[in-house]
């Protein structure tokens, strides 16, 4: 129970709209929220924890203080919340990782020969500012890419026109020389207003009015001019046709999607303008522990489009986030327009969105990658394991084990291998599950592992005990006694493993089990659970690890349950033997193809009668 004082306090907090920020004993800001009414948001996380996720338990419990701050308003409190978030990076609020540091493209239009350079500050200064990007590299990619396509100034230098040699840009026309006053104001804002047009989508504006200067170029026999206009419109041509064309119902709209991993999550924008996707980028979300995909995505539009140069008219978004009726007011107010948030259920915008989250997962999974080939990273993950789980030396060699099946049906066990911290695919095992019937997960957990140990012990009764593991072929890797075996499950599945390990006299491997709700890993001798820390290496390796055996069960379960699928159809129907139902899955493809063919056309296959073909249709 929280001290009285607090209780009272919350009794005292008015009803109406503002922002409540939780503190911990030493000051540090845990939690920043909004609400309609201050009190019964603030009451609520003072009440039974019972129900509470493991992300919402920690932070009741370690709140020490809290204020508010009343608003007029929800939307006042949206953008008070959306503030002090940024400011203070709470550690349970999901926000955008780094979101300070997001670099943009500025132009300033107030100058008499605007430069287009990186910034990292965005101001109301009236200059024109593109972006968020995800990264310096996305900024300087974008930058190299307009410097090849119009020809405006990359130097700082005053620009006074008396100057009386230009630099090499000018020689090789990526620049219109106004240093030596070859270029006016007027025709190098010109080309300043084209970079502007390109950076907003609208290439088919750029190409139009170049097209007509060459034209003019042309008629006035400048010829050389003429044809340097005619390189630049093929080559924005060459990029535009590069980005591909959706359709005549899109115009300019953001698509939005997520693909999430424990504590992060990867968010991928996809940007369409004029019906062509002009660009893409993405964005790492932290603090997303226990959170709905659509509180994620609602973190994640109010963060993102409060920076944002540019407010589309309509947001294509996976999830529908929460309070987005309040949050598309907003949205209107920052844009000055109409704007749409849409969760697309059919047609071409369906699909758009479906790729940007496929590319979503990619990146995910990709982010995991770079992980794994940062050697500090896993070096410091492996130590703290050591540390962690009290393990005699750093878990070099981990195995994790999963079981997969539907309702007892096609049972299967996973093997994967992690040695010094990153995947072992060739010493990977899949498993049947053989002796076990119905749905018993503890059984199934022994039985691999009895299979897997007796393979060991076996081992060990010839002399091979723990040999050098380079240069081992995968079919030896059976003998390699491993520095930790994890088991996918609570109490109950750690149980069950130690019976079997101590059963085959393999006691002195290390033993944990990771249980996937609240993360907690359980070692046989504490009754405690460990709680690694959220941000700890050691917790992000054992979570791919446990993820990665998921994965390669339910991978093999579902060969398993496709291949019974095919199985089960085909093998009840009397007088269809091996051959006659491999001549039939051969000629129609599948069962599906079998089922929805005429007699007729089952009957001419070879080896077919139309009494086989009738019995066929009627089974299937």
């Amino acid at each position: 129970m929280k001290s009285q004082s607090i209780a009272d306090q919350v009794k005292a907090t008015p009803t109406k709209p503002g922002v409540y920020i939780f503190r911990d004993s030493s000051g540090t800001v845990l939690y920043v929220g909004k609400a309609a009414s201050l009190r019964s948001r603030v009451r609520s996380y003072f009440a039974d924890s019972s129900a509470f996720t493991f992300k919402l338990k920690n932070l009741s419990a370690k709140i020490a203080q809290y204020e508010y701050v009343v608003t007029d308003s929800e939307q006042e409190a949206l953008i008070l919340e959306n503030t002090l978030i940024k400011g203070h990076k709470p550690r349970y609020n999901v926000r955008l990782k780094d979101d300070k540091t997001y670099p943009y493209i500025k132009i300033d239009l107030k100058e008499d020969f605007p430069r287009v350079y990186f910034t990292r500050r965005r101001e109301k200064d009236g200059a024109r500012y593109f972006g968020p990007f995800a990264s310096a590299k996305s900024v300087r990619k974008t930058l190299d890419l307009i410097k090849k396509l119009f020809p405006y100034r990359s130097c700082t230098k005053t620009i006074t026109g008396t100057d009386v040699r230009p630099c090499l840009d000018y020689y090789i026309n990526r620049c219109v020389g106004p240093c030596i006053g070859v270029s006016t104001k007027e025709d190098y804002r010109r080309v300043i207003d084209q970079v502007i047009l390109f950076l907003e989508g609208k290439h088919d504006t750029v190409v139009r009015d170049l097209r007509n200067r060459m034209g003019r170029a042309a008629e006035e026999l400048q010829f050389e001019r003429a044809a340097a206009l005619r390189d630049q419109v093929r080559a924005i041509q060459r990029v535009s046709e590069a980005q591909k064309v959706h359709s005549s119902l899109l115009k300019n709209e953001d698509i939005v999607a997520l693909a999430r991993s424990q504590d992060e999550a990867w968010v991928e924008v996809f940007f369409v303008r004029e019906g062509k996707t002009v660009g893409r980028d993405h964005f790492i979300m932290v603090g997303t522990q226990d959170e709905a995909e659509a509180e994620i995505m609602a973190s994640f539009v109010k963060q993102f489009y409060d920076s944002a140069s540019y407010i589309p008219p309509l947001i294509l978004l996976q999830h529908a986030p929460e309070d987005s009726t309040l949050i598309t007011r907003w949205l209107e107010n920052q844009r000055g327009h109409k704007v749409k948030l849409r969760v697309p259920r059919r047609g071409v915008r369906r699909q758009l969105l479906q790729m940007v989250a496929a590319n979503a997962v990619q990146g995910l999974a990709q982010h995991r990658i770079k992980w794994l080939a940062d050697i500090d990273a896993i070096s410091q993950a492996l130590d703290e394991l050591q540390e962690q789980l009290n393990l005699p030396n750093p878990p070099s060699r981990m195995e994790c084990y999963d079981i997969s099946n539907i309702q007892g049906t096609n049972p299967v066990g996973s093997m994967v291998v992690f040695e010094n911290g990153r995947p072992k695919p060739s010493h990977y095992r899949r498993f049947k599950i053989k002796t076990v019937e119905g749905i018993d997960d503890y059984s199934m957990m022994q039985e691999m592992l009895r299979r897997r140990f007796r393979r060991l012990k076996d081992d060990r009764a010839d002399g091979n005990g723990r040999q050098s593991r380079e240069g081992r072929k995968a079919s030896e890797s059976w003998g390699i006694v491993p520095d930790l075996v994890l088991i996918d499950g609570g109490k109950g599945h750690l149980s069950a493993a130690l019976q079997v390990m101590l059963e085959m006299g393999v006691a002195d491997i290390p033993l944990a089990s990771i249980a996937k709700q609240f993360e907690e890993i359980f070692r046989p001798d504490s009754s405690e659970p460990i709680i690694l820390p959220r941000s700890s290496q050691a917790l992000y390796l054992v979570q791919r690890l446990r993820d990665e055996a998921h994965r390669f069960a339910i991978t093999f379960h579902r060969q398993l349950r496709k291949k019974g699928g095919v199985r089960s159809a085909m093998d009840s129907v009397p007088g269809i033997g091996p051959k006659r139902k491999k001549a039939l899955i051969r000629h129609f493809g599948s069962v599906k193809g079998i089922r929805e063919a005429p007699i007729d056309d089952i009957a001419a296959v070879v080896g077919m009668t139309r009494k086989l073909a009738q019995q066929v249709k009627e089974h299937l």
